[in-house]
């Protein structure tokens, strides 16, 4: 009886999340009393009452926010964002690449920046940005769902930096190269003896081998790593164009496309001949990591945008015109459909710092690989 109770405890933890989202009783003034005295104490702003947020949001009337989102979704967005909150004049601008992301540091940790209140958090300065966030107890208004984001989007460490889209990787292969009763369903199929000698495409940046981490523990991953070297696959650099090549018949499969990706690629092929497979434990990530500056102008109406962003139909835009960047913590989006069920290996907020660590110990266990050029 314990035995069936614990296999079933996963599912049941699973079951109140989400039916928490909607359901859970709103907290007593009393508690919300309390969280509001415990976040202060540690430092944190914490707004008790959605309605004064959004009067304020209403007395602020603007908004202006640099985001790592694509010109589609943030256009998109922005017109959905001001429909239904037509008080706020919003400003939203695109950042991309690292050059930029440094750049824009640089401006943050000059004071030049005074003028944006929602900044988009580059993993590559996050540590160093996040002195100059406004110390807002973002997890804890939504543990108490006096915002209506799911908690787990949240940095539990910082509070304040919540991330809105996951990211995710898949096994990418040609339908009438690879047959269907040879397909991987989980990582140790790679090294079955029939997928030794070019038989698929291995990227030199491991971010997807990386990101198993997690789930299997550094001494496990590595190991696997050097039995894939083993395997001689096709050391390639970069998805885009090794499923390109894959479509012409290159290629037999590849190990570690972004899901959204090979669907944009997928998408363009007439004939079905790019299939996928998702092998367990699935790699996310999370991306597109929001958080108010702290010398924003207007932090009420900048709330009201973390908590849209976090929304059903923001996240629909996100999957339609980012696309296919929705957040697995949210019921119905394009990813949490997709790995629903799914054993994952997340490369949650304490694990982000030692990506690129982990990253260069993979190569370190390919031995070095060079990509193979392709015309």
């Amino acid at each position: 009886m314990k035995a069936a109770f614990s296999k079933l405890w996963p599912i049941i933890v699973l079951v109140m999340f989400l039916g928490s989202v909607s359901f859970a009783a709103s907290p007593s003034p009393a508690l919300l009393k309390a969280k509001k005295k415990e976040a202060e104490a540690k430092g944190y702003i914490f707004y008790p009452d959605h309605d004064e947020i959004m009067a304020k949001a209403k007395t602020e009337g603007k908004l202006r926010a640099i985001v790592n989102m694509r010109t589609p979704n943030i256009k998109a967005s922005g017109a959905a964002f001001r429909k239904q909150y037509p008080f706020i004049d919003l400003q939203l601008e695109e950042i991309t690449g690292t050059a930029a992301n440094q750049r824009f540091f640089l401006e943050v940790k000059s004071g030049m920046a005074k003028d944006w209140d929602v900044i988009h958090i580059s993993t590559d300065v996050r540590s160093e940005l996040v002195p100059h966030l406004l110390k807002v107890d973002i997890q804890g208004m939504a543990e108490q769902k006096v915002l209506q984001i799911p908690p787990p989007m949240i940095d539990p460490t910082n509070h304040s930096v919540v991330a809105f889209s996951s990211r995710f990787q898949i096994t990418a292969y040609n339908k009438n190269l690879v047959p269907a009763n040879q397909l991987p369903k989980v990582w140790e199929d790679l090294l079955r003896p029939e997928f030794k000698g070019k038989k698929f495409a291995v990227d030199i940046r491991p971010t997807e081998v990386a990101a198993l981490v997690p789930a299997w523990g550094l001494e496990k991953t590595l190991d696997f790593a050097r039995k894939v070297a083993a395997q001689q696959p096709i050391w390639v650099r970069g998805s885009i164009g090794t499923m390109t090549a894959m479509l012409a018949g290159e290629v037999p499969m590849m190990v570690g496309p972004n899901f959204h990706n090979m669907k944009e690629i997928q998408a363009k092929d007439r004939v079905g001949v790019l299939q996928y497979v998702i092998l367990e434990p699935v790699p996310l990530r999370f991306g597109n990591q929001q958080a108010i500056l702290a010398t924003s102008q207007h932090p009420y109406a900048a709330l009201l945008w973390l908590e849209w962003m976090a929304s059903p139909e923001a996240q629909k835009i996100t999957d339609e015109r980012e696309p296919l960047a929705s957040s697995v913590y949210v019921r119905g989006g394009t990813v949490e459909q997709e790995l629903r069920g799914k054993k994952l290996s997340v490369v949650g907020w304490e694990f982000e710092r030692h990506m690129e660590e982990w990253q260069t110990q993979v190569v370190g266990a390919y031995g070095f690989p060079k990509a193979e050029s392709r015309k």
